[in-house]
């Protein structure tokens, strides 16, 4: 379950204070956006840690114990010695008691709109990227050809699909969504790529296509698809193998966390926040 799940089951029951960071000058431990939930006896989220947190925290509960508070509170708080952390920036906090009748509202706010991202194949590395990747900026498309594949409850920011046959799918992914492939088969592995450089060559929208497996799966690979028709040049949309070089391990979740800081590193590098 989700930070933003957790925190709109618990709202359903009880009121809370949400503390939203609404604007930032200079170096901040958060961004525009990061939220805390504060209840008497809980907390959920963080807007950065340290006093800043603390002195949020302090003035929710203060608060939601006053029947007269004047919602919402507005505070601003310079990141320098009076609060002990040297960060150099100014933060501005927004205070703002929430109830259950919120809580429709909240979901759409707080839903992270992220850079959409299409992920074929729900094998253990296709789960693990998924627990990685929900809680990142992205909007990922879970695209699988078997029944049954898919957890039972899914992140806010994850849409499962089955598309039989797989490859098919390929032509309905958002514009500019970077692709990775893992299926559980080469063949259908070769499909996707294959139209994945279809759509490139029509479309030019598929910013990063990368596929799991060997630099000898790869090689494979080529051959085959310039038997179809594709050139060196289109081939070299492909990544392959995925990941960031030089972390070793193939287990599940290392391959996760290391395909994770290579999609972050693209998102930086087309200028994405």
């Amino acid at each position: 379950m989700t930070l933003l799940s957790l925190f709109l089951q618990r709202l359903a029951l009880e009121p809370a204070c949400l503390v939203r960071v609404v604007h930032t000058q200079g170096s901040v431990p958060r961004g525009v956006d990061a939220w805390m939930a504060v209840w008497p006896d809980a907390v959920l989220g963080t807007i950065g840690g340290g006093h800043l947190e603390l002195v949020a925290l302090l003035a929710a509960r203060e608060g939601l114990g006053r029947a007269d508070t004047p919602w919402p509170l507005l505070q601003r708080h310079a990141l320098g010695p009076s609060l002990g952390q040297c960060c150099g920036g100014a933060v501005q906090l927004s205070l703002q008691r929430v109830e259950p009748a919120d809580v429709a509202r909240l979901r759409t706010e707080l839903t992270p709109q992220g850079s959409p991202l299409a992920l074929f194949g729900g094998g253990h590395v296709g789960h693990a990227l998924v627990q990685v990747l929900a809680r990142l900026p992205f909007q990922i498309h879970w695209i699988d050809s078997r029944d049954g594949i898919f957890p039972a409850e899914l992140p806010e920011t994850v849409l499962a699909e089955h598309s039989d046959p797989v490859a098919q799918a390929v032509q309905d992914l958002a514009p500019g969504a970077q692709v990775l492939i893992m299926s559980f088969s080469h063949a259908e592995d070769l499909d996707i790529v294959a139209a994945c450089l279809r759509r490139q060559r029509e479309r030019g929208d598929l910013p990063f296509v990368g596929l799991i497996g060997s630099r000898t799966k790869w090689a494979t690979f080529q051959r085959r698809l310039r038997e179809r028709g594709f050139t060196d040049t289109e081939l070299a949309h492909i990544t392959c193998p995925i990941g960031l070089p030089g972390i070793q391990g193939k287990q599940p979740e290392v391959i996760a966390v290391s395909v994770a800081a290579q999609l972050l590193l693209k998102l930086s590098d087309s200028g994405k926040p």
